[in-house]
């Protein structure tokens, strides 16, 4: 016992010093270990500090800061729990429809023609410049002679699409249809391409017609209007013709009269 005290009687304050740091250190340690984790997963619910910000759910860790609780997934557990349940897809398999392309054969779930002309050709065979081509509505019955029961109320109805008009901003907005569509209800109207043509020539013909009609007419008028004026009216003022019956000129058209008292003869056309 003698020689221990001796011994720690010749230890310097330095080596001394780090020995009570040890010691201190070591019972630090040991107390750490019995007690429990603020924020460990042992300790019960009702234990907990747990702050909500905005849907949002936080640890008070006691120490200052918050640490954000980790929400488990659906059908899975906790990583603590050490294990974890076989996720179940609950979704629902929806059927998908094939169409099948009028060009190629090959099937496909969905194109531009098909949804929005309704008609079955995939994207790799569209020709938009010529066989797949639009056409305005107006030209559509300009055309092919169609009316608008003809576009819309025919079964089954056209599909088309709404576009600005480019020559214009402020002008309506165009109705564009699918060229070949166009074609075909054309043919279901007039019943052949035959018919069709025909019809272009009986309107075309009226069309010719009644421009001549008006033209006649309008130049009939003129004349009238240039004879009326030659007939001088200071000399009329003192005599009042007495015309007599008037003559059928078939040649020109006209009727022909004469003054009984002075022979004036007026040549007139009747409209």
């Amino acid at each position: 016992m003698s020689q221990e005290s001796s011994n720690s009687d010749g230890l310097t304050d330095a080596q001394k010093a780090r020995i009570d740091r040890n010691r201190q250190k070591a019972l630090y340690l040991k107390n750490a270990k019995l007690v429990a984790h603020p924020y460990a997963k042992s300790v019960e619910e009702g234990e907990k500090s747990i702050i909500k910000i905005q849907g949002s759910r936080f640890v008070d860790s006691g120490g200052g800061f918050l640490i954000e609780e980790e929400i488990a997934k659906p059908g899975e557990k906790s990583n603590a729990q050490g294990t974890s349940e076989e996720i179940i897809d609950d979704a629902i398999d929806l059927p998908i429809t094939y169409d099948e392309c009028m060009e190629c054969a090959d099937k496909f779930a969905e194109s531009y023609l098909m949804n929005h002309f309704n008609y079955p050709v995939c994207d790799n065979c569209r020709d938009s410049d010529d066989k797949h081509s639009l056409i305005t509505k107006t030209d559509a019955k300009k055309e092919y002679l169609l009316q608008d029961c003809d576009l819309e109320k025919r079964e089954p109805p056209l599909k088309y699409i709404v576009r600005k008009n480019p020559h214009n901003v402020r002008w309506g907005e165009m109705k564009l249809y699918l060229h070949v569509q166009i074609e075909k209800r054309a043919l279901e109207v007039w019943g052949s391409e035959e018919r069709l043509r025909e019809e272009h020539e009986l309107r075309d013909e009226k069309r010719e017609k009644s421009k001549i009609k008006k033209y006649n007419k309008q130049m009939k008028q003129l004349r009238m209007d240039m004879r009326s004026s030659l007939y001088d009216k200071t000399s009329a003022a003192s005599h009042t013709h007495n015309f007599g019956p008037e003559t059928y000129n078939e040649d020109d058209d006209t009727y022909t009269h004469t003054c009984l008292t002075c022979k004036y003869t007026e040549t007139f056309e009747k409209m």
